[in-house]
């Protein structure tokens, strides 16, 4: 495979650059600057201009709000394959959240400038970046969905099957390993709940044969995940 052929799978491995034509992609390549940031350091806080967006090449981002009490609200964690931060400059408003980097972290950054200017020569590109946006708003509905309506063991089985689609796609085989980043309390900020709390309902499902803990790898049993995600159709 050719270099620019390894340049263009790579970029398309982001949504957000999925559907982007051959044209394009080189063009996105070449507007991109290769960034580090060190464990903890804050990337952009809320209320920033929003100047830049992030591929996120390693490590780990951390989005995050800060109470009016002074309590942080953890939001999101991005993993490698995320992009970040494309709402501010596709909206023209300020940063929404906090973004830190919760471990070394690596990834390219593209100008707000070049971006735009790169979606206004190519419609194509510009109809990609709406698909990708739709699924975003269905995926935060969705989220939304599972901490209002579900359980707490429901939402942390859905969780782990929502994870494992990200590494095997919607189609899960039948049993699958996880072997997570996040810590429990992580995890708690993720789905509304206190660190115990997730503690407890890890321990029930692994009661009821759906994970099986062994040296930080987590085996999943996806039928029972499933029977606990969705009670209603088990």
């Amino acid at each position: 495979m050719s270099e620019i052929n390894r340049s263009a799978a790579f970029w398309r491995s982001f949504p957000i650059f999925e559907g982007f034509g051959k044209e394009t992609i080189g063009e996105v390549a070449a507007i991109a600057t290769y960034r580090k940031w060190p464990a903890g350091t804050v990337i952009f806080q809320r209320g920033d201009e929003g100047t830049y967006l992030i591929a996120l090449v390693s490590g780990r981002i951390k989005l995050s709000l800060i109470t009016p009490q002074g309590k942080e609200l953890s939001l999101r964690q991005l993993e490698p394959g995320a992009v970040l931060g494309e709402m501010a400059i596709l909206d023209g408003q300020p940063r929404s959240a906090d973004a830190t980097a919760a471990v070394a972290t690596e990834g390219y950054v593209i100008a707000k400038r070049d971006f735009l200017d790169l979606i206004a020569r190519h419609p194509a590109a510009a109809q990609a970046i709406i698909h990708y946006l739709c699924t975003k708003l269905r995926e935060t509905t969705e989220q939304l969905e599972t901490i209002a309506l579900y359980d707490l063991d429901a939402r942390v089985a859905r969780f782990f099957l929502a994870t494992l689609r990200t590494i095997h796609g919607e189609e899960l085989p039948d049993s699958a390993n996880l072997q997570l980043s996040l810590s429990q309390t992580e995890i708690a900020g993720i789905l509304g709940a206190s660190r115990p709390k997730i503690n407890r309902s890890i321990l029930a499902l692994e009661e009821a044969g759906a994970i099986r803990r062994n040296d930080g790898v987590i085996h999943c049993h996806v039928g029972r995940l499933y029977g606990i995600a969705e009670p209603d159709d088990a």
